[in-house]
């Protein structure tokens, strides 16, 4: 809460508003992920500050792994590559683990770069075994640890009586070349939907390349595991899990969403049912099942964000339904065209405006019982933030009844 407050202090009641909107999802997002798992916040510069504050206070500062950067584009495009400013051609995604060091971690590299065995840089050296490696200083290993790599054959004594560290390098299948993986960094570049194929552009208007998303699951699950998007959208998600034979959920709002599941799996060749079936197609697909109804809860129905419960409002009395023009009428017959918190008199009812006695974020009901009508300087000095009786307070403080009470 305070980190909501803060960004709404700062930001605004907008900010305040998309936090609150996303603290309980990633409250119940931390809920379901698996000790060993990892959870990928893709976001733009507007909010990717206060996303993270809101990611430490919720999976724990010591469990931010990285801000990743996914530079789409070397070079400015656009209205805003003329603008006074420089032109943004990246996005931060905020990499997140469970819990701390528990999290599954297969390496991420780039190509390899490819060394001539006849033609080899003379930092690339081969041992008697044969093996070719190349080496790094000792750094910061301990004495015993130096003496554990040298039982595993991994240390390169210099001709100045120097330690360095081995890191052995594959041959390729043709055996001509020696090849040097590149660790991949926290820098992605990336190509954007822009610069995709068009095979695999939806016409979703965010959607995502699968190079980068296949990035991410390769790096932080396994064959079999569960990969889970609860803003799926066109299912780039689903289709980067699919094919790297992940088990994968899907979550999203959108009715059309299970239709681009299935024309996605068929055009990768992964759904066998022919177009010309008018069966429920995404019902079809061995595992895949489309639901419409929430699945059955197994947490016994805990509330995922408890201290963001908000007010209960009290229920409307029963009766019919009081519509807007019904409470204006009623109101205009009992108190007159008088506005009730100045008690200024019109000659015309558009003057008026129809409020609220207890405002609604105080737990105010909808109904006739707590309306009133206020010219348009009352309205606004009432706002939210007072009841009648405050405004009338604030009146007669001002000298702004009408009839000049204070």
């Amino acid at each position: 809460m305070n980190v909501i407050q803060g960004s709404r202090n700062s930001y605004g009641d907008d900010m305040g508003a998309f936090l609150c909107y996303m603290a309980v999802r990633l409250i119940a997002m931390r809920r379901v992920l698996r000790d060993d798992g990892s959870i990928y916040l893709h976001c733009d510069p507007t909010a990717s500050h206060y996303l993270k504050e809101l990611m430490d206070a919720i999976f724990g500062k010591q469990n931010f792994r990285n801000e990743i950067v996914w530079c789409y584009g070397q070079s400015a495009r656009g209205g805003k590559a003329t603008a006074r400013q420089f032109a943004r051609n990246s996005d931060v995604i905020l990499f997140y683990s469970k819990e701390n060091k528990k999290h599954i971690w297969n390496k991420p590299y780039f190509e390899c770069n490819k060394y001539p065995i006849n033609e080899l840089p003379t930092w690339i050296k081969r041992d008697e075994a044969g093996r070719y490696f190349r080496t790094a200083p000792r750094g910061n290993y301990t004495d015993k640890s130096i003496e554990k790599l040298r039982a595993e054959g991994r240390i390169y004594d210099t001709a100045r009586g120097n330690i360095r560290i081995k890191y052995f390098m594959d041959v390729d299948d043709t055996g001509n070349n020696v090849l040097e993986p590149i660790l991949c960094g926290n820098v992605w570049n990336i190509p954007d939907m822009m610069h995709t194929s068009k095979k695999e552009r939806t016409g979703f208007p965010t959607q995502k390349p699968l190079a980068l998303y296949e990035r991410i699951i390769q790096t932080s699950s396994n064959e079999g595991d569960m990969v889970l998007d609860p803003f799926a959208g066109c299912a780039t998600t689903c289709i980067a899990a699919e094919r790297l034979k992940r088990q994968w959920v899907g979550i999203d709002i959108w009715e059309r969403a299970h239709e681009v599941v299935v024309k996605r799996l068929r055009n990768e060749g992964m759904f066998a049912v022919p177009e010309s079936d008018k069966k429920d197609l995404w019902r079809m697909f061995g595992e895949l099942r489309c639901l419409e109804e929430a699945p059955e809860r197994t947490d016994d129905g805990d509330t995922a964000a408890p201290f963001l419960r908000t007010t209960e409002r009290p229920h409307e009395p029963p009766g019919p339904r009081w519509t807007h023009a019904k409470m204006r009428a009623h109101l205009l017959e009992q108190k007159g065209c008088k506005c009730q918190g100045c008690g200024r008199s019109f000659d015309d009812d558009r003057y008026l405006e129809l409020d609220h006695i207890i405002p609604r974020a105080d737990g105010g009901i909808n109904h006739v019982s707590n309306r009133i009508l206020l010219c348009g300087p009352c309205n606004r000095a009432k706002s939210h933030r007072l009841t009648l009786s405050g405004l009338q307070e604030l009146n007669r403080k001002n000298g702004w009844m009408a009839d000049g009470t204070t």
